[in-house]
């Protein structure tokens, strides 16, 4: 569980980095004393002051799918993030920024499932494959990463 923990939340992290926000850190190995039992868990900080509120939804749309689609490329079983039990607070958290850039229920299906189709192609190029891949092996090495730890990995390979 743990390897596919770190993939689903690597793709968060990726995608968090690649579209300007900043992670706090990253965790496979979560405390699970406020809430409910978690197998993984990600602090992201949002610069809102850098983005229009159009462009926060759009990017919070993509690192909440993120996650999801990258577990899909690494189990090579491509999935509707909304019909997966595991991964229904991505997809509430896609739904819900979604609502005010589309408020017809049916245009709002369309726009997540074209976006995860965009995510699934961007997240499974060879080089961010690899990026996700280096943040997997430190999660599992480490269970706990730093965000400026995630922030070095994701930059040797977006340079």
């Amino acid at each position: 569980m743990s390897e596919v923990s770190a993939y689903h939340e690597a793709g968060h992290a990726f995608m968090a980095i690649s579209v300007g926000a900043r992670i706090r850190s990253v965790t496979i190995d979560p405390d699970w004393d406020d809430g409910p039992q978690r197998y993984a868990d990600i602090h992201v900080d949002w610069p809102l002051e850098q983005f229009t509120d159009k462009e926060f939804q759009e990017n919070s749309i993509l690192v909440a799918l993120a996650g999801p689609v990258a577990e899909m490329i690494h189990r090579g079983d491509p999935m509707h993030p909304g019909l997966v039990a595991e991964w229904a607070h991505d997809w509430s958290q896609a739904w819900h920024a979604a609502a005010s850039l589309h408020p017809d229920e049916r245009k709002r299906m369309a726009y997540l499932e074209q976006k995860t189709i965009v995510l699934y192609r961007l997240l499974n190029r060879d080089d961010h494959w690899a990026a996700i891949g280096a943040i997997v092996d430190n999660l599992l090495a480490h269970e706990t990463l730093e965000g400026e730890d995630v922030e070095d990995i994701v930059q040797q390979w977006l340079q």
